[in-house]
Parts: C-alpha cells; sequence; structure tokens
C-alpha cells in the first residue's frame, strides 16, 4: 500500500465519512449476488441516476471492526479500494462514473486491536506565514525502530494492540502522531477519528502501510477538537460481488 498525506489523497482513498450512514434499501442484489461467506454480508448495488451508483448492506456483525470497500472495471478485478469505512456505515454512492461501463462492487471486513484515544485540541485559525516556512517532514510516515516491538497476531488484540500513542500538535491544522506497533501481522494501520459533536463513533481518515508508527495529518476545518487512535488491522471475508453497467449521462 502506498501512501500520501491526506491533503492529496483522490477520491478512491480520501476517507471520510460524514455523507455514507443510513439504512440501507430493499433492492435486490445485482448480478453475481451470490451469498457472502459466513461472518461477511451482503451487499447491494441500484443505478440511481445513469452515472451514479448506490451500495447498501446491512449492519456489521459483532467481530467485525469495520468495512473496505472495493470495486473494479473488469471482472475479477483488479480491486480498488474505494472508502474505508466503520462499521456502523450501511450505505454508499460512488458518484460521476464513466458512462457506459461496467462496475463491480464488493465489501471486505477488517478486524483488529485499537489504541486508547487520545484527545487533540488544536489552536484556533489558520496557518501563520510561518507555519507554512516551516519544513514539514514530519507528515511523512515512518518506521521507527525503536518503537516497534513485533511478535505479537492481529488476532490477539491485548498483545498486539498499538500503544503509546501521542499526538502532537505542529500548527492551527496539523498534528504528529507516533505510537508502538506490537503487531506482527497487520496488513497494515487506519488513524481513526471522532470529531466533536459529530456522533458516537469512530471513523477511518487515512490509510498507512504495516509497520508504519509515525504519521504527521493535515486537519480538516471541522476537525480542531478531536479524537484519534490507531488500529492495526488484517482485511477478513469479503461479500458476493454486484456488477452494474451505467447508462449515458446525457440521460435524465
Amino acid at each position: 500500500m502506498n501512501h500520501v498525506p491526506r491533503a492529496a489523497l483522490p477520491f478512491a482513498l480520501v476517507l471520510a465519512v460524514a455523507s455514507c450512514s443510513g439504512s440501507p434499501p430493499d433492492d435486490d442484489p445485482g448480478r453475481g449476488g451470490a451469498s457472502s461467506p459466513a461472518g461477511a454480508t451482503t451487499l447491494r448495488a441500484t443505478l440511481t441516476t445513469p452515472t451514479d451508483i448506490d451500495l447498501a448492506w446491512s449492519a456489521a456483525p459483532a467481530e467485525v471492526d469495520g468495512w473496505v470497500l472495493e470495486f473494479a472495471t473488469e471482472e475479477g478485478g483488479p480491486w480498488t479500494p474505494l472508502q474505508y469505512l466503520p462499521p456502523e456505515v450501511t450505505t454508499f454512492r460512488h458518484p460521476d462514473l464513466m458512462p457506459r461501463t461496467p462496475f463491480h462492487y464488493r465489501l471486505r471486513a477488517f478486524t483488529g486491536p485499537a489504541s486508547e484515544p487520545v484527545e487533540v485540541a488544536l489552536p484556533e485559525g489558520e496557518l501563520t506565514p510561518e507555519d507554512e516556512d516551516t519544513g514539514h517532514a514530519w507528515l511523512a510516515p515512518v518506521t521507527r525502530e525503536d518503537a516497534t516491538v513485533p511478535g505479537h497476531p492481529v488476532a490477539a488484540p491485548d498483545e498486539a494492540r498499538p500503544t503509546d500513542l501521542e499526538a502532537a500538535v505542529k500548527h492551527a491544522n496539523g498534528i504528529h502522531f507516533t505510537w508502538t506497533d506490537r503487531s506482527e501481522n497487520e496488513e497494515g494501520f487506519l488513524l481513526e477519528s471522532r470529531v466533536e459533536g459529530d456522533g458516537t463513533f469512530y471513523g477511518p481518515i487515512a490509510l498507512l502501510d504495516p509497520d508504519v508508527n509515525s504519521y504527521g495529518l493535515i486537519t480538516l476545518p471541522e476537525e480542531k477538537h478531536a479524537s484519534y487512535r490507531i488500529r492495526a488491522f488484517t482485511h477478513g471475508n469479503a461479500s458476493n460481488t454486484v456488477t452494474l453497467t451505467t447508462g449515458d449521462e446525457d440521460a435524465a
């Protein structure tokens, strides 16, 4: 998994989830809607407009910590992560798609232990000229060898849980996170946040490579006061695959 600071991420990996909650409609599964594996969910898709596809699924079972929604434009892949989502989310819209193109979707569970959260309050206002002139090397994801304690599988949450999460405020919209990596088989880390006054659950906001334990975040305007945690994760079962072909963008 390659990673760049969130401010530069394409839509496929910008992990904002505020508009993705809700209840699934009663539509039938799309083509390829076979039964999902045990512990997974059933994915449904609706062509809401000629170039907008709405996806829906059931609430996550207790053993699932979240979902990654993946898509492909060829049957069988390659699959591209579209969004990492908290377990409470049950719908997603994939908008403004290429017309007359088949889109294949599947939903994969992810599981893994999360650290204890840290609360962050950023200074009011925007970056000063001095802030902008200061180097931002701290943004890069880094593996600090002195903060790695490998040897614990993600399936053993008490032993593999990331610890010592710290958040250093760098300026009015910058936070540098560090933690101790105690897992050995993670497929990556997810930085998760809960914005003050915006619901009760954490949502993924950044996807990081395995072994990373230092990362800088450029925050959004609504993240002046927020709680953060870091999760080591592995992927689990996939849902059924659904396929829909978009229509003509001029059709109404």
